[in-house]
């Protein structure tokens, strides 16, 4: 199991906790340190959609001029985004055996992935 976001983000935190909580071992990568490539977001928004792997509710999206927020209409220019200012990447996003599962974090998500893991 991989997750995938950035180490002060509040919510890679709950999720981090609760996986190890909840006995499983992730390994941790950090997008802003290590990077992300194109093949991957591409792969995460086939999985849960573009619109959804662009956080547009973070801080990083809003302090992007207008201009390159009315850029974004379709999946390549998301990854484009995405690829230049990685902390518009919604997190985290888990993967299990090198497949996306879930992205962000809500109890009962995690739960689901749990009883299917187990």
């Amino acid at each position: 199991m991989i997750v995938y976001g950035i180490p002060n983000c509040n919510t890679v935190k709950k999720a981090m906790t609760w996986l190890s909580e909840n006995g499983f071992k992730a390994e941790f990568h950090d997008f802003k340190k290590k990077g992300i490539t194109p093949e991957k977001l591409n792969e995460w928004c086939e999985f849960f959609g573009w619109e959804k792997v662009l956080n547009k509710q973070g801080t990083t999206w809003k302090k992007l001029d207008l201009k390159e927020q009315k850029a974004v209409v379709n999946k390549e220019s998301a990854i484009y985004v995405l690829l230049n200012h990685t902390s518009a990447i919604k997190r985290p996003v888990v993967e299990v055996s090198g497949k996306a599962v879930l992205i962000g974090f809500t109890e009962t998500a995690y739960s689901e992935l749990k009883s299917h893991l187990l």
